[in-house]
């Protein structure tokens, strides 16, 4: 049995935590004493809890992220209850501010502030030092440890908190021996090969360090040898800046080219307004495909820029992207931000505007959020920011978005992820903006009231339904001939591998759609699919 137990609770199955893997790759001797297990937001925390205590650990380690710390509370306060022997280190990204820290730190023994590849392993090797508590590790039942370690609803506590630095690189062992055959078969394998951010925009988390720190080129790209060796080929870079350094981007980029195969996928984050001409050389040589190159725009507004301490140069990312667009075959996923201090919803309209003008084949408008332990809460007076208190804590009202705006551009960006970005609507979605009279933004928004309007909900509509419901705006609202309109969508519904018919313009509540679903390829290959019928229907459109 593992004295010692790293986890977390992923997104999705498909993702994996590379954190977890630094941990265990830089415990030294204690990895044969600790064992790696992760789960997901779909399972219960009662069941999470019951495969913890099985393997009856002394330590367990929890990665607490935005999107997990919710259920990480419900597991560590079952854990604290079941065992209050059991020694709780928290750490991840929303412990990374020691004066900043989430409820659930009240929980806790112990939380490691800032990078834990060392100081985990040095806080293990002096809890196992001493002897367990009486009774072992897993004793629990009413004491007054117990009630110390577990309190009661109400009482509360201090853990001990572990300020930690930035770590040398160079003194860390590379985690990838420990991605399993079974995580490379079902799981996205995530890589770094530098942390940190030189910028200092106030809404990131990356800006909290001023410098980028490389990983040794040689010893990083001989492990991604030996992943492709074991089958790999499925890369995200974790990287905030991945063309940062020119020369070690190109090494990188010019390693994968030299072994080009069947299957191999890329993403890499790079700075948008960052792309010299012998960058560009190395990416016009990837095939269709192969790369996915992450932009992060955030605001075309300059002053809302400056404001936030954003630097970039929007002329430029406006030609960059122009040039990846036409000359290169990557897929192309952009950022705007939602709520930035002092953005007004006219700002917002002209940045999507200019950026759909662009044609990036995703724009993923995500609303702001109070990150902890991010220098943008200083503008919450002067601009009225109201945040939630829950989590992943995005931003409800401002001075200049009041909250019914905010919840019209909340179902503004879910409603366009479902159908501009998901590439299930590649031709109807150029058809809805050919047809619209109006500007991108404002069409759609005016869809997206629409869509609201008829069925009440952002979330759980069947692809089916969505297609009737977008087939019913554009011939009903907007006049479209329902002959090209049916066969747009029915395109789309079938250019990755969906068989069946989909049932259009039924009058009456009783309305039912009938798709009969065949086999299809695996989604990954889906994916990559309606990437690649999107890159050849806008350079059909462009010409």
């Amino acid at each position: 049995m593992p004295e010692i137990l790293l986890a977390t609770l992923n997104a999705k199955h498909i993702h994996s935590a590379l954190g977890l893997r630094c941990l265990m790759a830089n415990l030294g001797s204690l990895r044969e004493r600790a064992a790696l297990v992760e789960f997901d937001l779909t399972q219960r925390p009662l069941e999470i809890v019951e495969r913890m205590l099985a393997l009856s650990p002394r330590i367990v380690g929890l990665g607490v992220y935005v999107w997990n710390v919710a259920q990480i509370t419900e597991v560590v306060a079952l854990l604290k209850r079941l065992r209050p022997g059991v020694v709780i280190v928290l750490g991840g990204p929303e412990m990374i501010c020691a004066t900043d820290l989430p409820p659930v730190a009240g929980l806790a023994d112990c939380v490691i502030a800032g990078e834990a590849d060392l100081e985990f392993a040095a806080l293990c090797r002096g809890i196992l030092a001493a002897p367990p508590p009486a009774g072992g590790a897993d004793a629990g039942g009413p004491s007054g440890a117990s009630e110390r370690l577990c309190p009661s609803p109400g009482m509360a506590r201090k853990p001990r908190i572990i300020r930690a630095g930035h770590a040398r690189l160079g003194d860390l062992a590379l985690p990838y021996e420990f991605y399993t055959d079974a995580d490379i078969a079902h799981r996205i394998v995530y890589v770094e090969a530098s942390r940190g951010c030189p910028f200092g925009c106030e809404f990131c988390l990356s800006s909290l360090e001023a410098s980028v720190r490389q990983f040794d080129l040689d010893l990083f790209l001989g492990a991604m040898e030996r992943l492709l060796e074991r089958g790999v080929r499925h890369f995200k870079f974790v990287d905030r800046t991945f063309n940062l350094n020119i020369e070690v981007c190109m090494r990188i980029l010019e390693f994968f080219l030299a072994r080009l195969r069947d299957g191999l996928f890329l993403h890499f984050e790079m700075v948008p307004d960052r792309l010299p001409v012998e960058l560009r050389e190395v990416l016009v040589r990837f095939p269709a495909g192969t790369l996915q190159i992450e932009l992060g725009i955030q605001t075309f507004n300059d002053e809302v820029a400056r404001r936030i301490n954003r630097r970039q140069d929007c002329a430029r990312i406006a030609e960059n992207l122009q040039f990846l667009r036409q000359q290169t075959r990557a897929h192309l996923h952009t950022d705007l931000i939602i709520g930035l201090p002092g953005e007004r919803i006219d700002s917002i309209a002209d940045g999507f505007d200019r950026l759909i003008a662009l044609e990036p084949h995703e724009i993923q408008m995500g609303i702001l959020k109070r990150l902890r332990g991010v220098r943008i809460v200083r503008h919450d007076a002067a601009w009225g920011m109201v945040y939630s208190p829950l989590p992943p804590y995005e931003l409800i009202e401002s001075r200049t978005l009041d909250f019914p705006t905010l919840q019209r551009l909340r179902r503004f960006a879910r409603y366009w992820d479902l159908i501009g970005n998901s590439g299930n609507f590649v031709e109807t979605t150029l058809l809805l903006r050919a047809k619209g009279g109006e500007s991108p933004f404002a069409g759609f928004l005016r869809l997206s009231d629409w869509l609201f309007a008829q069925t009440g909900r952002q979330h759980a509509i069947a692809l089916p339904r969505l297609a009737e419901l977008v087939f019913d705006y554009l011939t009903r609202v907007l006049g479209c001939d329902p002959t090209v309109v049916e066969a747009s969508v029915l395109r789309d519904y079938r250019r990755s591998g969906r068989a069946g018919n989909l049932a259009f313009g039924r009058e009456g509540a009783d309305r039912e759609t009938t798709v009969r679903r065949a086999a299809g390829p695996r989604r990954s290959d889906r994916r990559q699919a309606r990437h690649r019928a999107a890159d050849d229907q806008s350079r059909r459109t462009a010409r």
